[in-house]
Protein backbone atom coordinates (compact mmCIF):
# COMPACT_ATOMS: atom_id res chain seq x y z
CA UNK A 1 0.00 0.00 0.00
CA UNK A 2 1.32 3.25 -1.22
CA UNK A 3 2.10 6.16 1.63
CA UNK A 4 0.16 9.14 1.05
CA UNK A 5 2.06 12.33 1.49
CA UNK A 6 -0.44 15.67 2.29
CA UNK A 7 0.78 19.20 1.80
CA UNK A 8 -1.44 22.41 1.96
CA UNK A 9 -1.50 26.18 1.57
CA UNK A 10 -4.21 29.09 1.64
CA UNK A 11 -3.34 31.70 -1.33
CA UNK A 12 -4.92 35.37 -0.92
CA UNK A 13 -6.82 34.87 -4.03
CA UNK A 14 -10.16 33.68 -5.22
CA UNK A 15 -10.91 30.29 -6.80
CA UNK A 16 -10.72 31.58 -9.94
CA UNK A 17 -7.18 32.82 -10.20
CA UNK A 18 -5.77 30.04 -8.13
CA UNK A 19 -7.15 28.05 -10.40
CA UNK A 20 -6.03 29.83 -13.52
CA UNK A 21 -2.24 30.21 -12.40
CA UNK A 22 -2.31 26.51 -11.19
CA UNK A 23 -3.35 25.36 -14.49
CA UNK A 24 -1.97 27.97 -17.06
CA UNK A 25 1.20 26.96 -18.81
CA UNK A 26 2.48 30.36 -18.73
CA UNK A 27 2.43 30.36 -15.39
CA UNK A 28 3.15 27.21 -14.32
CA UNK A 29 6.54 28.09 -15.62
CA UNK A 30 6.93 31.19 -13.40
CA UNK A 31 6.27 28.74 -10.14
CA UNK A 32 7.24 25.41 -10.53
CA UNK A 33 10.30 24.76 -8.99
CA UNK A 34 11.26 23.11 -5.29
CA UNK A 35 14.15 26.43 -4.79
CA UNK A 36 16.17 29.07 -6.56
CA UNK A 37 18.68 27.32 -8.36
CA UNK A 38 15.69 25.34 -10.43
CA UNK A 39 13.62 26.38 -12.81
CA UNK A 40 10.76 25.48 -15.22
CA UNK A 41 11.65 26.02 -18.60
CA UNK A 42 8.26 24.39 -20.29
CA UNK A 43 4.89 23.44 -19.43
CA UNK A 44 1.67 21.95 -21.59
CA UNK A 45 -1.67 21.41 -20.07
CA UNK A 46 -4.43 20.04 -21.67
CA UNK A 47 -6.80 19.98 -18.82
CA UNK A 48 -9.93 17.71 -19.49
CA UNK A 49 -10.07 14.12 -17.98
CA UNK A 50 -8.42 12.11 -20.02
CA UNK A 51 -5.88 15.22 -21.20
CA UNK A 52 -2.19 14.90 -20.47
CA UNK A 53 0.33 17.37 -19.31
CA UNK A 54 4.65 17.78 -19.20
CA UNK A 55 5.89 20.36 -17.22
CA UNK A 56 10.42 20.34 -17.40
CA UNK A 57 12.03 20.84 -14.59
CA UNK A 58 15.75 21.87 -15.17
CA UNK A 59 18.75 22.89 -12.56
CA UNK A 60 19.67 26.31 -13.65
CA UNK A 61 23.09 25.02 -14.03
CA UNK A 62 21.79 22.58 -16.73
CA UNK A 63 23.62 19.82 -14.61
CA UNK A 64 19.96 17.98 -14.27
CA UNK A 65 16.76 18.18 -15.71
CA UNK A 66 13.61 15.84 -16.27
CA UNK A 67 9.58 15.33 -17.47
CA UNK A 68 6.56 15.56 -15.16
CA UNK A 69 4.16 14.61 -17.05
CA UNK A 70 0.88 12.85 -16.71
CA UNK A 71 -2.53 12.10 -17.33
CA UNK A 72 -6.18 13.80 -15.77
CA UNK A 73 -8.70 11.31 -14.31
CA UNK A 74 -10.99 13.94 -12.57
CA UNK A 75 -11.30 17.36 -13.58
CA UNK A 76 -13.36 19.66 -11.35
CA UNK A 77 -13.11 23.47 -12.57
CA UNK A 78 -12.51 25.50 -9.14
CA UNK A 79 -12.80 22.24 -7.40
CA UNK A 80 -10.47 19.47 -7.52
CA UNK A 81 -8.13 17.16 -10.31
CA UNK A 82 -6.64 14.43 -10.15
CA UNK A 83 -4.44 12.73 -11.88
CA UNK A 84 -1.50 9.79 -12.77
CA UNK A 85 1.81 10.37 -12.83
CA UNK A 86 3.71 8.89 -15.80
CA UNK A 87 5.04 6.38 -13.23
CA UNK A 88 1.78 5.63 -12.23
CA UNK A 89 1.35 7.22 -8.79
CA UNK A 90 -1.96 9.05 -8.17
CA UNK A 91 -2.01 12.96 -6.90
CA UNK A 92 -4.93 14.60 -5.96
CA UNK A 93 -6.01 18.78 -5.53
CA UNK A 94 -8.56 20.03 -3.77
CA UNK A 95 -9.51 23.92 -4.18
CA UNK A 96 -11.48 25.22 -1.47
CA UNK A 97 -12.75 28.89 -1.78
CA UNK A 98 -13.47 31.47 1.09
CA UNK A 99 -14.35 34.12 -0.05
CA UNK A 100 -11.27 36.26 -1.60
CA UNK A 101 -8.91 32.61 -0.36
CA UNK A 102 -8.07 29.70 -1.41
CA UNK A 103 -6.91 26.52 0.25
CA UNK A 104 -5.36 24.62 -1.41
CA UNK A 105 -4.39 20.46 -0.42
CA UNK A 106 -2.16 17.97 -2.28
CA UNK A 107 -2.25 14.42 -1.83
CA UNK A 108 0.38 12.45 -3.46
CA UNK A 109 1.44 8.96 -3.28
CA UNK A 110 5.73 8.70 -2.49
CA UNK A 111 7.96 7.04 -4.23
CA UNK A 112 10.57 4.61 -2.96
CA UNK A 113 13.61 6.99 -4.07
CA UNK A 114 13.39 9.27 -1.37
CA UNK A 115 13.02 9.72 1.92
CA UNK A 116 8.79 10.74 3.08
CA UNK A 117 10.04 13.75 4.43
CA UNK A 118 12.17 14.69 1.47
CA UNK A 119 9.85 14.47 -0.72
CA UNK A 120 6.95 16.12 1.57
CA UNK A 121 9.39 19.02 1.95
CA UNK A 122 10.27 19.25 -1.91
CA UNK A 123 6.53 19.62 -2.85
CA UNK A 124 5.90 21.99 -0.19
CA UNK A 125 8.48 24.20 -1.26
CA UNK A 126 7.07 23.79 -4.92
CA UNK A 127 3.35 24.92 -3.31
CA UNK A 128 4.86 28.05 -1.56
CA UNK A 129 6.40 28.89 -4.77
CA UNK A 130 2.72 28.39 -6.18
CA UNK A 131 1.49 30.71 -3.12
CA UNK A 132 4.06 33.64 -3.22
CA UNK A 133 3.74 33.41 -7.12
CA UNK A 134 -0.24 33.82 -7.24
CA UNK A 135 -0.24 36.51 -4.53
CA UNK A 136 2.29 38.83 -5.99
CA UNK A 137 0.86 38.75 -9.83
Amino acid sequence: MATIINIETTVNAPVSKVWEYWTAPEHITQWNHASDDWHCPSASNDVREGGTFSISMAARDGSFSFEFSGEYEVVKKYERLEYSISDGRKVKVIFIPNGQATRVLESFEAENTHSVEMQQSGWQSILNHFKRYTETH
